[in-house]
């Protein structure tokens, strides 16, 4: 029989303290810290214990997720580079060719958002897409709304909740779980499409009859009147579109083979994760964990010299140190509050408490997570279905802070520790605990978050725009759930 102690308690009380705090949308980071110090001074039993567990926790946590920093800083790095050659606005121009009326504007933007954020993320891909795409697609008559819903829902919402090229999202689950990164990216790669493709759908229906000809003029409507569309093209991106046009020949001529390049690098990595996974593993090695994000990486960081020395000649030798200094300033801002939050986590998980407990070789490592749930199990549900719907709506309430990512470890820990009791898979209750988290939080549902980017290029309401994406996202992320019931 299980002993439940006194830390087990404190654990308990602290992690529904965490839930309480992100249904009230605050962050997370103080009660986190908290209850650290507290679970690490009633285990050992002396507050010095619980000042080291703080700091242990944390650099466990730093650690295990430091990768994740990494990638980020070696991608926003190479659009920084980029962008001084001009050549980040130049990939995209082809595509402007494409958008001929609003029904076709609203898929092309969708699919380049989500292609775009699959590698470089959302964040830095909106003012990208904002400055150069949304202008052309509300020009042949696709509705400011419509323009922001699609983008909004491909990159917060699809690209972003699978991050499958990155890998960035699975790990944080995964690591909570105890399991392969690999097992939880596949799974939520397929429910984010599900979900994806649901909800951009939906949210194509809802806007189909308001979508005008190109010739017919622009709705008067406050949230997509025709004065909304000049704010667009902020003066920074104006100014560096004008750049592009303006840069010496030599410059220009780079600035052209790298909007080739590029995209033909990244497919090419597309091209050898996909191949290695479907039968050519053993020739190349494979990608299993955190060997995807590490090719990606080195591709990204070759290509980041390649184009600092281009531009910058002897000079990309100082050049480049601006450009990661950006990069880790970028990752660390978008990540620098999970760090704590995955500590407190990681507590309750034995492959980490050990290390942050300070526990000698041979002292057993405490699980209070899994401890604290086989304590209850006979008052849970056998019930896979409760369960699953159980675990999204837990990660929906943990992106309520506005993040997405920060709920991760949250429910991982508990897919981990409910799966055995309920005869499920661990990664796919945490595929289930990762949509629900990264559609929450990462900007789609919530106004509080990178949503606001898109609403701004749009020139919509976000409180408007997150409403407007509720029923779509929340029809996409139930019919997601149930496919995962049926075919896992």
């Amino acid at each position: 029989m299980l002993m439940i102690t006194l830390s087990h308690v404190v654990y308990a009380l602290v992690t529904v303290a965490v839930i309480v705090v992100m249904l009230f949308r605050r962050g997370v980071v103080i009660p986190t810290l908290a209850g650290t110090f507290l679970v690490g001074w009633v285990y050992k039993g002396d507050i010095i214990s619980g000042f080291k567990a703080v700091y242990n926790a944390n650099l466990t946590a730093a650690k295990e997720l430091f990768t994740i920093f990494l990638i980020i800083t070696f991608m926003v790095a190479l659009l920084a580079s980029l962008r001084d050659i001009g050549a980040d606005r130049r990939m995209i121009r082809p595509i402007q060719k494409l958008i001929v009326n609003g029904h076709v504007a609203f898929f092309v933007l969708a699919i380049v958002t989500y292609v775009i954020s699959l590698f470089f993320w959302p964040t830095p891909a909106v003012p990208l897409i904002g400055a150069l795409l949304f202008p052309a697609a509300i020009r042949v008559g696709l509705p400011p709304m419509a323009a922001a819903m699609a983008v909004a829902l491909a990159g917060q919402g699809m690209a972003l909740s699978s991050d499958y090229v990155m890998q960035i999202a699975p790990m944080l689950s995964a690591k909570g779980a105890g399991i392969a990164t690999s097992a939880v990216a596949d799974k939520a790669m397929v429910l984010s499409l599900i979900t994806g493709v649901v909800s951009i759908m939906g949210a194509y229906l809802m806007h189909r009859k308001a979508i005008r000809k190109a010739d017919a003029p622009v709705v008067t409507q406050a949230e997509e009147s025709a004065n909304s569309v000049p704010t667009l093209v902020t003066p920074d991106f104006a100014e560096a579109a004008a750049a592009v046009e303006t840069l010496p020949p030599n410059v220009l001529k780079w600035s052209k083979i790298f909007s080739i390049l590029v995209p033909l690098s990244m497919l090419a990595v597309m091209i050898v994760m996909a191949a290695s996974k479907f039968g050519g593993a053993a020739a190349m090695g494979g990608f299993e964990g955190g060997d995807g994000a590490a090719f990606i990486g080195g591709v990204a960081v070759i290509l980041l010299i390649l184009s600092c020395t281009v531009f910058s000649k002897v000079a990309a030798l100082d050049k480049i140190s601006d450009h990661l200094t950006e990069g880790f300033v970028f990752a660390f801002k978008a990540m620098g509050p999970v760090i704590p939050i995955a500590g407190f986590f990681f507590l309750g998980n034995a492959d980490f408490s050990k290390s942050v407990l300070s526990l000698g070789e041979n002292v057993q490592a405490p699980a209070f997570l899994y401890d604290l749930v086989m304590s209850v199990q006979y008052a849970i549900p056998s019930n896979g279905f409760f369960t699953a719907f159980g675990i999204l709506i837990i990660g929906i309430i943990a992106g309520l802070e506005g993040s997405g990512f920060s709920g991760l470890p949250l429910t991982g820990s508990l897919s981990g520790a409910l799966a055995p009791t309920v005869g499920m898979d661990p990664a796919t209750l945490a595929a289930i605990g990762q949509m629900g988290s990264v559609w929450s939080g990462g900007g789609t549902l919530i106004a509080w978050s990178s949503l606001v980017a898109v609403a701004g290029f749009a020139g919509v309401s976000v409180i408007d725009l997150a409403r407007k994406n509720f029923l779509p996202v929340a029809i996409g992320l139930a019919v997601a759930t149930i496919t995962a019931l049926l075919i896992w």
